[in-house]
């Protein structure tokens, strides 16, 4: 895989040990503190490359601000087309994103793979967007015409996590630029090469240089830098509620409003006249791919006191089956914890579940690696709503199977929680099904299924799981200005003294 990377990379720029930032249309180099970007299977050190100081956040923003113009002063129609090229630029390069992704980022090679086909598609889907941004007349009732335009914000800063870095790329990039906007991304320092060979191929596509600015460094250092200079109108955030909290007081100090995508505790509610075959590859599904490492696993198993035990082991048994092992193999379906401190903060939250009275369901299972390497067998905890485990996000293949009585006791418990993103319910009960979907806090809801997503419906949450919504018409509008204009057409208009008055 190694030899794959390097391959890809030195394409772009000559040391390929290192990363650079895309910035203007061109790779330059970070002049801060060193980061380190580590490989999850054996804890080897993968690459290193310098922090982004000050003078890569201000060309960043110069160059942005000049790139909104000209992209903005093209027709609706001549945007599309080339966001449709950038969706076919990113499938001709599927096979080497994959790789870039799949290595830098400690993810399995067929989930990289998925992952970049997702991307292009959302390229694809906003590209048709562009020329249906129409805005609406209102029926107001003076003689004027009064219609209402929606307008691009100007540049925006995106700030993107490390368990998804090129799906959270696109999921960003592309409704920010068909609305008319320059982006200024700033990735997990842990992952940030996947979204700079975006931006790139995004430029040979024919986007406009600089429109899309992607920035290498530590939140704490090149982002807060990016929110506190730069020329922003708009912070949108993917990760913890810990830091985006953070992040909409630092955006709020300069008047910057926010779309924040957080953590979640999502409700799996299993009944007993469910599928229970179906149910169970769900539940599996559910927290265990991607090692759990994703804002909207299924982390709470609630099942229904009648099939609780048997459900319990069968989802536990089943992770015998896995394939367990380094991410940069083909026939691996479940990676290691992406990084040492998320490994520490799973392992942690384990011990603590344990010390509560958490029951560990024994699958039989040994542990993956021995020695080396950040990883976490697929665990299934019997324990209570009232745990740690079952309020704390632990984001790893963990989840806390929790037995609940009736339909109102189910509802009851999944809306214990200051987390609402998504949710799932499994019956037969077609009533029942709605009656929970409408009930359930969560800004997602599957019904017999879980983790569906797509980019033309909306996605966000409620409570601690953030605000706003990415995907879909919704997002347009997130990176849109709305401008009211008011058009007087009577020959011989009142002059009005205060609103609404009409003298005559």
């Amino acid at each position: 895989m190694k030899e794959q990377y390097n391959a890809v990379i030195s394409k772009y720029w000559d040391d390929v040990a290192t990363v650079k930032n895309f910035v203007g249309g061109e790779f330059v180099s970070g002049n801060g503190d060193k980061v380190v970007i580590q490989n999850a299977h054996d804890e080897s050190e993968l690459l290193s490359y310098p922090d982004a100081g000050a003078d890569i956040i201000d060309m960043a923003n110069k160059a942005a601000k000049a790139a909104r113009k000209e992209w903005w002063g093209r027709t609706a129609q001549a945007r599309g087309q080339v966001m449709f090229r950038i969706g076919a630029k990113l499938r001709e390069n599927l096979d080497d994103l994959a790789v870039v992704e799949a290595y830098s980022s400690n993810k399995p090679i067929r989930d990289a793979k998925v992952e970049v086909s997702k991307v292009a598609e959302m390229f694809e889907y906003y590209a048709g967007w562009t020329d249906k941004l129409h805005g609406e007349v209102i029926p107001v009732p003076t003689s004027h015409l009064n219609y209402v335009k929606y307008e691009p914000l100007g540049t925006v800063l995106q700030i993107t996590p490390w368990n998804a870095p090129i799906f959270t790329c696109g999921w960003q990039l592309a409704p920010a630029i068909a609305a008319g906007n320059s982006v200024i991304l700033k990735p997990s320092e842990l992952t940030p090469v996947s979204s700079i060979l975006v931006a790139a191929l995004a430029e040979q596509a024919g986007l406009t240089k600089g429109l899309i600015n992607v920035i290498a460094g530590y939140g704490h250092t090149a982002g807060q830098m990016a929110i506190q200079t730069a020329d922003i109108r708009k912070v949108v955030f993917v990760g913890s509620p810990v830091t985006g909290k953070k992040i909409a007081v630092s955006s709020a100090e300069r008047g910057i409003p926010c779309v924040l995508e957080l953590g979640g505790k999502s409700a799996n509610i299993v009944f007993d006249d469910a599928d229970l075959d179906l149910a169970v590859r769900g539940a599996q599904a559910a927290i265990f791919a991607g090692a759990g490492q994703s804002c909207v696993s299924g982390s709470r198993l609630l099942v229904q006191e009648s099939i609780y035990d048997r459900f319990c082991e069968a989802v536990a048994n089943a992770a015998k089956n896995f394939n367990i092992g380094n991410p940069h193999s083909a026939d691996t379906q479940v990676g290691p914890i992406h990084n040492a401190k998320q490994y520490a903060h799973v392992t942690k939250m384990i011990d603590i579940a344990k010390a509560e009275g958490a029951e560990v369901v024994d699958n039989g299972l040994p542990s993956v690696p021995d020695k080396a390497g950040f990883y976490v067998n697929p665990t299934v905890l019997k324990g209570t709503n009232a745990m740690e485990c079952a309020q704390e996000e632990i984001f790893g293949p963990v989840v806390v199977a929790i037995p609940f009585k009736d339909e109102d006791d189910a509802i009851a418990i999944a809306n214990d929680s200051r987390f609402g993103l998504a949710g799932a319910v499994w019956t037969k009960d077609v009533g029942r099904a709605h009656r929970i979907a409408d009930q359930v806090n969560a800004g997602t809801f599957w019904i017999n299924s879980y983790k569906t997503i797509n980019v033309a419906s909306p996605f966000g949450g409620f409570g601690d799981s953030g605000y706003g919504r990415s995907s879909g018409i919704d997002a347009l509008r997130e990176y849109s200005e709305v401008k009211s204009v008011w058009v007087e057409t009577a020959r011989a208009p009142a002059m009005n003294f205060g609103y609404g008055a009409n003298l005559g």
